[in-house]
């Protein structure tokens, strides 16, 4: 979502230096994104060093608000801008794993002059999952997509797999996590109900496992002892997402705990229907579920059913998906999530 921003912030008015103190995968998108891409090493959990440098930025540029999304960052922030007339700004996503995030949470969290969910029910998570106190002057603004980037390059997922033609190929698109907030687990549990009624079914699983390899062999493992795996495909981390979910039937998402939910939103984008686990996240980004299926979280045989319904409802499946793609372009544009990003930074003045 961030690269979006940067590749859309100058068409929509916001004037954005972006600085990252960790590298990854994604850097070299960033540098060619279109905004000034700063790039710092943070040798320590709290580095006076990069404070010196943010610092500095901010005096050279005029920055008038600064904009974290994890709290040691956000601490990092704070101590650059004591003392200057500089806004900070910190959105919360949901899951903050650690001691040194709790602590660093917990204390940058009052020191913002505005605080982000990411959705409307996300206070009452935190404060019931990390035992955060959550002031009624939060601001909800969703994560927004640049439908431009969701063209597929005409790659066939199908292809690449070997899949005939009439197959039904269904995908999960989520990275596996060590702390369970996804639940691939689930769906491989509903995948043979599923096979048994749709012979030509297949099944993919796209996402790192780097946080969690043992998780990736549980699923596999169950595949193999239900004598599925050659219908069940795990491609890793994949670059070409837009490619892979123009190749899908049916895109799942089944989950314990959401922020806003980008690849929901993307599958919407671009004409794919969706089924959701019944979580508030997920109701909300579906509209309490008028654009998406929901099936109840964790229940695979609820999920096996919804999924196979669907399958036999083409006429069903039609409805969806434009309403579902007209509901996502209106609520979860990045030109929208831009919009409120400014009104947020004009309010604090």
């Amino acid at each position: 979502m961030e690269l979006d921003l940067c590749r859309n912030a100058r068409a929509n008015g916001l004037d954005l230096t972006f600085v990252a103190t960790g590298g990854g995968n994604l850097e070299e998108d960033f540098r060619n994104s279109g905004v000034e891409f700063i790039r710092m090493k943070r040798r320590l959990p709290v580095d006076l060093g990069v404070v010196s440098q943010l610092r500095q930025i901010v005096n050279e540029r005029n920055i008038h608000v600064v904009h974290g999304h994890q709290p040691v960052e956000a601490l990092h922030l704070y101590l650059a801008t004591r003392g200057l007339d500089v806004k900070r700004v910190m959105t919360l996503h949901g899951v903050y794993a650690g001691t040194k995030n709790g602590l660093a949470l917990r204390f940058v969290l009052p020191r913002m002059h505005a605080r982000v969910l990411l959705g409307k029910d996300l206070a009452a998570w935190l404060a019931r999952e990390q035992a955060l106190e959550m002031n009624p002057d939060f601001v909800v603004i969703n994560n927004g997509v640049d439908a431009k980037r969701l063209f597929s390059s005409g790659r066939k997922l199908r292809a690449e797999l070997g899949l005939a033609k009439e197959a039904k190929l269904l995908g999960m698109v989520a990275n596996f996590y060590a702390d369970h907030r996804k639940d691939q687990l689930t769906v491989c549990n509903a995948l043979p109900k599923l096979f048994a009624s749709e012979p030509n079914a297949q099944f993919v699983f796209a996402g790192s496992s780097t946080d969690a390899p043992h998780l990736v062999d549980e699923c596999v493992n169950f595949c193999r002892r239900r004598n599925i795996a050659d219908r069940v495909h795990f491609l890793g981390q994949r670059a070409d997402i837009p490619d892979l979910l123009k190749s899908l039937d049916l895109f799942v998402l089944s989950s314990r705990w959401e922020g806003s939910p980008i690849s929901v939103i993307e599958a919407m984008m671009v004409n794919v229907p969706t089924v959701l686990s019944d979580i508030s996240p997920l109701r909300e980004v579906s509209s309490d579920g008028k654009f998406a299926v929901l099936f109840r979280t964790g229940d695979a045989a609820d999920l096996a059913q919804k999924l196979i319904d669907l399958l036999n409802d083409p006429e069903q499946l039609a409805r969806r998906v434009s309403a579902a793609r007209e509901w996502a372009m209106s609520q979860f544009s990045i030109e929208r999530h831009i919009n409120r990003l400014k009104e947020l930074y004009q309010s604090l003045g």
